[in-house]
């Protein structure tokens, strides 16, 4: 298929990008209204997720749901090499998803509101706070499930960066195995700062849940790298 050069990129695939934003964004808004199961926002995410994939021209192939129990809720900690990761997860994760991104995020028109309004969670990775705990608490006793990417930024060579604690920590206090997530390919889809989007396969790998229970705040840092660990193994066995 067509590299998307950069003037494809600005002529055709923002101004997509941003329809089918702002069109699902608005029913999904208009749902919190009513719908407190948070289904239809879900829904719109994951329609909004495989549009964009859709119209770049990258596909998903995922292993590994099989270890995971539908009944559950988790934490899915990922490795964070594009922007496109997000629509990648929503499409590969059959969950209902919030998102655990920086604050900062909820300042931006429309992302923000819609971040808040249906139900994200917006912290400052380094010092959760007791609002987030009981917040997150909240979402895991609705059967919700998240996703972080613990690098706290996308990666500009490739290379998987030290994974921060705060993630972690939220799933200590709400009790939820974290889930690595091995995506492999989604760097070359579009790289950080280019314009250029070049359409092919990723990779997502699903691995078997980490439990939680016995893990204490001071081991947080060892709960990280253990999970870091399981992350870049599953790259390194999908190269």
């Amino acid at each position: 298929m067509t590299r998307f050069h950069w003037w494809r990129t600005v002529l055709y695939l923002i101004p997509a990008v941003t329809l089918y934003t702002i069109v699902l964004g608005t029913v999904s808004l208009l749902s919190s209204l009513f719908d407190r199961s948070g289904d239809v926002g879900h829904t719109c995410a994951r329609t909004w997720a495989r549009f964009i994939l859709a119209t770049t021209g990258v596909r998903v192939r995922v292993s590994g749901l099989e270890r995971l129990d539908p009944s559950r809720s988790y934490v899915f900690a990922a490795n964070h090499q594009s922007i496109y990761d997000i629509p990648i997860v929503f499409t590969a994760l059959p969950y209902q998803l919030r998102i655990v991104a920086k604050d900062s995020l909820g300042r931006v028109p429309f992302l923000g509101w819609h971040l808040r309004r249906t139900g994200h969670l917006l912290v400052d990775r380094s010092r959760p706070g007791a609002g987030v705990l009981k917040k997150m608490a909240r979402l895991v006793g609705e059967h919700h499930s998240l996703i972080v990417f613990p690098e706290g930024t996308r990666s500009a060579d490739g290379t998987v960066g030290r994974f921060k604690g705060g993630s972690f920590v939220l799933a200590l206090e709400a009790g939820v195995p974290i889930v690595p997530i091995s995506i492999a390919g989604s760097r070359h889809v579009m790289l950080k700062g280019r314009l250029m989007v070049c359409p092919g396969e990723v990779a997502v790998t699903v691995h078997e849940p980490i439990d939680t229970t016995t893990v204490t705040r001071d081991s947080v840092r060892e709960l990280a790298e253990r999970t870091r660990g399981v992350v870049v193994a599953g790259l390194s066995a999908m190269a």
